[in-house]
């Protein structure tokens, strides 16, 4: 007979393939097993009309490292809140108290996500604990650690590089799990360890004072998406060299600011020809396109067709698939 009270049963674990399922996207565990091995990489990749509640996919309890492509949102906890944009890298604790995370919409989401368990932080970083950054340490002394954010930098050449081996990782198919835990282990000595304390002080600052230019940038692009301003105008705004700007721009956003305003006004096309209130032609000229030709061959070049046949022509979104262990 079994006495058990049936309150203090634990809840299922998460399905993360269910999760991703209902939200139509492509989902994959490339290696390793939360529950298993203590560390987990999945792939991402989805389209949504409406906005993603991302958080619905944490693990309690764990360490995420998410290396970003493509897709922008934000991840909130404690009154923090970080940005997530295009060939970023960052991460967060999935602890105790509420944490919330969205993907925008109407945006194509891809991503890699490195789940990590207590456990296995703790079986590898105890002797690190006093490099480790204070969300980590919080995790790794205790199992009743606060949801707390942490940093978010751009992806390095490094770090681009991994992304694209990761979904065909070069050995044999015996050593993968080995593989995918050595992989684990860089990317958390390169984004949970804290520098030291004068250069954490002086990087921090300038990259607050990098972000808050670049979200200025950003901002006025937005605003200004039929007519943008030149990059010695764009210097003005922001008070600094048109060459600074261009290096900063560059480093935070993965991108220059050709490319993301390239990429901002064929979003908007997009949007506004799936809204069905747009012709072609009145798409290219709110976007700030004079010539239709040159218009008609970026947005082929982005989206893989004509923008004429872009409302009919979108793929279907994609199943999940199902984790392999």
């Amino acid at each position: 007979m079994n006495d058990a009270n049936p309150a203090a049963v634990e809840a299922p674990p998460l399905r993360e393939d269910a999760v991703w399922e209902a939200v139509g996207a492509e989902w994959e565990q490339l290696g390793g097993s939360f529950r298993r091995h203590g560390f987990s990489f999945e792939w991402h990749d989805f389209e949504s009309s409406a906005e993603v509640d991302w958080a619905r996919s944490f693990h309690a309890g764990s360490v995420e490292i998410c290396l970003n492509l493509s897709g922008e949102g934000h991840v909130m906890a404690r009154g923090e809140r970080m940005e997530v944009r295009a060939r970023t890298a960052g991460f967060y604790v999935c602890g105790q108290g509420p944490i919330d995370a969205r993907r925008r919409p109407l945006e194509r989401h891809r991503f890699v996500t490195v789940e990590l368990a207590p456990d296995f932080l703790r079986r590898h970083l105890n002797g690190y604990r006093p490099w480790l950054h204070s969300s980590v340490l919080a995790l790794v002394d205790s199992d009743r650690a606060k949801s707390e954010i942490g940093a978010s930098l751009p992806l390095t050449a490094r770090q681009q590089d991994l992304l694209a081996s990761l979904r065909s990782p070069p050995v044999m198919l015996e050593a993968r799990v080995l593989w995918y835990q050595a992989k684990a282990l860089e990317l958390v000595v390169e984004l949970l360890f804290r520098p030291g304390e004068e250069r954490e002080l002086f990087c921090a600052r300038a990259k607050r004072l990098a972000h808050s230019r670049v979200e200025k940038v950003v901002s006025i692009l937005r605003e200004r998406i039929a007519e943008p301003p030149s990059l010695e105008e764009l210097g003005r705004l922001v008070a600094c060299s048109p060459f600074y700007l261009s290096r900063t721009f560059s480093g935070e956003m993965g991108m220059t600011i050709p490319q993301y305003l390239r990429q901002l006004r064929l979003e908007r096309a997009a949007e506004l020809l799936r809204s069905g209130n747009f012709n072609v032609t009145e798409a290219a000229m709110e976007v700030g396109y004079s010539s239709l030709s040159h218009f008609s061959q970026a947005f082929h070049e982005h989206f893989g067709c004509c923008p004429g046949l872009y409302p009919t022509s979108t793929v279907p979104q994609k199943t999940a698939r199902r984790a392999r262990g």
